[in-house]
């Protein structure tokens, strides 16, 4: 048992000089290299996350130079928030949408005040969790990821017999180049399908995740849609989006002043 430990705290600590060094880091990419399943890499990184060593996101982790309480990382919570408000100001009464893995996405139904939706989504968080009424919850099955994210061919054969008016999707980052990232490579054919079956789409990016760059896999956009950041986004970034031809929106508090949305 004293054996064990001493292998799972080598582990961890291997794990962290190695995301140290790298940066950030994929669940898959920890996996191969320490031959561990992926529910052990992410209570590993579950475990360097308590201790406020790392930071995770969608299907990976990255060098935290935060701790819990630092006051730009409850910013970026705030925002997040005003994110998933605004967004939920555009859904309108009896619509069908789609929401992807992200939480920030998921937060919208919060906001919909007793708007009668009915919401398609491969986001295992809407397990157990309690929504305002008119909200009608339709969870698309497939293979678990990253813990929450159901992915495969199930799920994309689901999505084949969707249409709706509103997709909406949270994603790892935007690169400086403007490319919208994905940490799970297995979630890239789901995003772009939920894209094409969607009349209009939305990708809701706080300005943490806006310039960001690494070891991701990138959406392939097949039609112009909008990105839903904050004023805190980068505006070299969103101009190169905008020059795209994508509609970019940056929210702030000054949105919801004497507003009742």
């Amino acid at each position: 048992m004293k054996r064990d430990r001493q292998s799972v705290n080598q582990r961890h600590a291997e794990m962290l000089s190695l995301i140290r060094q790298r940066q950030e880091i994929l669940v898959e990419e920890l996996c191969e290299i320490f031959n561990v399943s992926a529910m052990t890499v992410r209570r590993d990184l579950q475990l360097l996350e308590d201790q406020g060593k790392i930071s995770r996101f969608h299907g990976g982790a990255a060098i935290d130079t935060q701790g819990p309480g630092d006051p730009e990382r409850v910013e970026v919570a705030q925002y997040r928030g005003w994110i998933a408000r605004y967004a939920a100001s555009l859904i309108r009464e009896g619509e069908h949408i789609l929401i992807n893995g992200s939480d920030t996405a998921l937060a919208m139904l919060d906001y919909l005040q007793g708007r009668r939706v009915t919401v398609y989504t491969n986001n295992g968080h809407v397990v157990n969790r309690r929504y305002p009424a008119g909200v009608d919850l339709r969870l698309i099955g497939g293979n678990l990821r990253d813990g929450h994210i159901l992915t495969g061919d199930m799920t994309l054969r689901s999505l084949m017999d969707i249409h709706v008016s509103k997709a909406f999707l949270g994603c790892t980052g935007i690169s400086p180049d403007g490319e919208i990232l994905c940490g799970i490579p297995s979630e890239l054919g789901i995003n772009e399908t939920m894209i094409t079956h969607a009349d209009r789409y939305y990708i809701l990016a706080d300005h943490s995740k806006i310039g960001r760059s690494g070891t991701f896999a990138s959406f392939l956009l097949e039609r112009q849609g909008c990105i839903i950041t904050d004023n805190l986004a980068p505006i070299v970034v969103t101009d190169r989006l905008r020059n795209r031809g994508m509609e970019v929106i940056r929210v702030s508090d000054q949105f919801f002043r004497g507003s009742t949305l």
